[in-house]
């Protein structure tokens, strides 16, 4: 009887430990938020969550450095090693999903159907990927500023005119109160060039890219449209009205806060640490130049590579990190625009009457993606230079034909980039 009982104990055991390795299928997860503990701490709660919430998948995360996890990527589908579970910065998703690093994400699109536009990462006609929140970007300033200069406050309805943004930034300047005018973050030139000055130019009428058939920026970026644009961009310059290319970035961080700048042109995380030391700051939308008032939309968002053996499991994480409460936990944390009005109403922030509520409408109403194609990954670089050579005096009409050639040269190289 006590063989029988050992045998028997043990066979329990032995089915019992199959059932749980069984149950514990390991789902890899890359992540770009290393080095940032508020947002570090979010995603692994997240992830804690789902691997306690049923017995089938484990998520593992390993988190980079934003600075080269877009590397690591392309590096890792050259070796065959890519994860499960990728983050991606919305504008490149197009890229990665030509370039066969993504497949289709096989979630329920009925799920998303209250997510604001800039959240979901569409590529001919399939959704990709989906993100937690949305960036915006606002004209901050202070009442104060606004009465002390006369100025009228702008609304969505009714925003300034390229003429009233231009006398409102010359009124600042006059005063003689302010260092610069305007702080438009030119120290970093990455993507915030694209992301935050492509809308002034779409603005105008002009793009980066022809969006119509994306195999030409001839017209577009230096037609008479950005012909203008790339004028009023070097004026703000020869003209003094705003820190160009060798802007300290401690006065980027700091300038309007302590006064030195009348406005900024700034995004909604950075918004948080404003309203903690500005107690009069507002957050104004963009400015018409005549085509609309615009800024760009789309951030970071989560997608399945192509490689992964597992994308039920890797789509019913994703599914589980859509909820209300994580969407409010990183609006709350870190001060990004949750995806769905429900989550907003969750937020300190961005609930009716919040001090950020603005920027939920500023994302739902004005935002743009950037060029979806493949083909933005280069676009973007030649628009970043393009816009710091002309700040930096460089000709206007011969800087621009000189990008389009070179975005074209990319386009005809890949062979249209499957458009």
């Amino acid at each position: 009887m006590r063989k029988t009982s050992i045998f028997a104990t043990a066979l329990l055991a032995s089915v019992s430990l199959s059932h749980a390795a069984l149950a514990q299928t390991e789902l890899s997860m890359w992540y770009h938020g290393a080095g940032n503990e508020v947002e570090s701490k979010l995603i692994n709660q997240i992830v804690d969550d789902f691997n306690a919430s049923q017995e089938d998948w484990e998520v593992v995360l390993e988190s980079f450095p934003q600075g080269s996890y877009n590397d690591s990527i392309v590096a890792a589908a050259l070796a065959g090693n890519l994860p499960d579970i990728i983050d991606v910065d919305g504008p490149i998703m197009p890229n990665w999903a030509w370039s066969g690093y993504m497949q289709p994400l096989p979630i329920d699109e009925s799920a998303i159907a209250d997510f604001l536009p800039g959240t979901k990462g569409y590529w001919d006609g399939k959704l990709y990927s989906i993100g937690l929140w949305d960036a915006a970007v606002a004209l901050y300033a202070r009442e104060s500023t606004l009465e002390e200069l006369g100025l009228r406050r702008p609304t969505l309805d009714e925003p300034w005119t390229g003429d009233e943004f231009m006398a409102a930034l010359k009124a600042a300047k006059d005063s003689g109160n302010y260092k610069f005018a305007l702080d438009l973050g030119m120290n970093d030139q990455g993507e915030w060039y694209p992301y935050a000055f492509a809308p002034f130019l779409w603005s105008y009428g002009g793009g980066i890219v022809d969006r119509e058939t994306y195999q030409t920026a001839e017209g577009v970026l230096n037609g008479d449209a950005g012909l203008a644009f790339g004028e009023w961009w070097q004026s703000l310059f020869t003209e003094g009205y705003a820190p160009g290319t060798s802007e300290d970035p401690a006065d980027q961080q700091r300038g309007f806060i302590e006064g030195d700048f009348a406005f900024q042109w700034n995004g909604n995380w950075r918004a948080v640490a404003t309203l903690d030391e500005v107690d009069d700051v507002v957050f104004l939308p963009a400015p018409d130049f005549g085509e609309g008032n615009k800024i760009g939309g789309g951030s970071w968002q989560f997608g399945i590579s192509a490689t992964s053996e597992h994308a039920d499991g890797a789509a019913q994480f994703i599914e589980f990190a859509l909820q209300d409460e994580y969407l409010a936990a990183f609006s709350d944390a870190i001060g990004l625009i949750p995806s769905t009005p429900s989550a907003a109403k969750m937020t300190k922030n961005y609930a009716e009457g919040g001090p950020l509520e603005a920027f939920f409408a500023l994302s739902e109403e004005q935002a743009v993606l950037r060029p979806v194609t493949p083909g933005y990954v280069v676009q973007s670089k030649v628009f970043t230079k393009t816009l710091a050579d002309i700040a930096n005096g460089a000709d206007v009409a011969d800087t621009l034909d000189a990008a389009v050639d070179e975005i074209d040269a990319d386009i005809e190289k890949n062979s249209g980039y499957g458009h």
